[in-house]
């Protein structure tokens, strides 16, 4: 089954590094021209030119914070203004931010619920009622396995996917009736940036692949998933193929959580 997305214009929040890089190539191979955002230009330019070089083009850059509503705007407004209308919203801002609750301070708190709740709230705000006039939408929130499974010292990242999960079924249901689908990813174990940052402070002798096969050795599929795995995933859920589906929280983890 050959997966296209010709002609439509997808906005990919964190889109310069990792699991939003791969969904950004992903999409431009399959037709889409591509918003990709993320706070640093430079970072940006990079990925622009090694997935146009794979591609052939299709990329957009927009530098801006999405952890503010002014930022929210500005991003959107940017992306409308280079592609002339917004498809897709794929909300994939957010790193790991997790400890053991009470040493969890109120600003710490507030930054994850401004870059990884309010971020898709806003830019959802912008977007959906745009799709809905035209009968036409996807929106993918990328969240982890711990909005379903929350685990110890998981807080506050496990709250907010938790919350990003309820929001995905809220607008889902008050907008599948003008074909705009809403539905969520949730990340297991992935082969990414962040791991290559965690194996480099850790710093035990490992290699990056040993590193990986010994996390790996721990799940049911024996093995990390690639950030090409997600992008399939996440490409299938925006193309006419996944055009039955809404309201979904699919697990991408290799049979890692214990809930469906």
């Amino acid at each position: 089954m050959e997966l296209r997305m010709d002609g439509r214009k997808a906005v990919i929040t964190g889109g310069s590094l990792g699991l939003g890089r791969a969904m950004a190539e992903r999409f431009a191979g399959a037709g889409a021209e591509v918003a990709i955002v993320a706070r640093r230009a430079e970072v940006l330019e990079e990925a622009k030119a090694a997935i146009e070089a794979v591609t052939g083009g299709g990329i957009v850059c927009v530098a801006g914070d999405v952890s503010t509503a002014e930022g929210c705007q500005a991003v959107f407004d940017d992306a409308v203004a280079a592609m002339g209308q917004v498809d897709i919203v794929v909300n994939n801002a957010g790193s790991s931010q997790r400890g053991p609750f009470a040493e969890v301070s109120d600003e710490v708190w507030q930054a994850d619920i401004d870059l990884k709740l309010f971020a898709a709230i806003r830019l959802c705000r912008l977007a959906i009622p745009e799709m809905r006039a035209r009968k036409w939408g996807r929106v993918i929130n990328i969240l982890n396995t711990g909005a379903k499974a929350p685990p110890a010292e998981g807080a506050p990242t496990a709250v907010t996917r938790a919350a990003g999960m309820a929001l995905t079924k809220v607008m889902a249901k008050e907008a599948v009736a003008d074909n705009v689908l809403v539905n969520a990813l949730l990340v297991g174990r992935i082969e990414s940036d962040q791991w290559v940052r965690r194996h480099a402070a850790e710093d035990k002798g490992r290699t990056l692949d040993d590193y990986y096969a010994e996390m790996g050795a721990t799940l049911p599929m024996g093995r990390l998933g690639t950030s090409e795995e997600f992008a399939n995933a996440a490409c299938f859920l925006a193309s006419e193929q996944g055009s039955y589906i809404s309201g979904v929280a699919l697990n991408v983890d290799g049979g890692m959580s214990p809930v469906v």
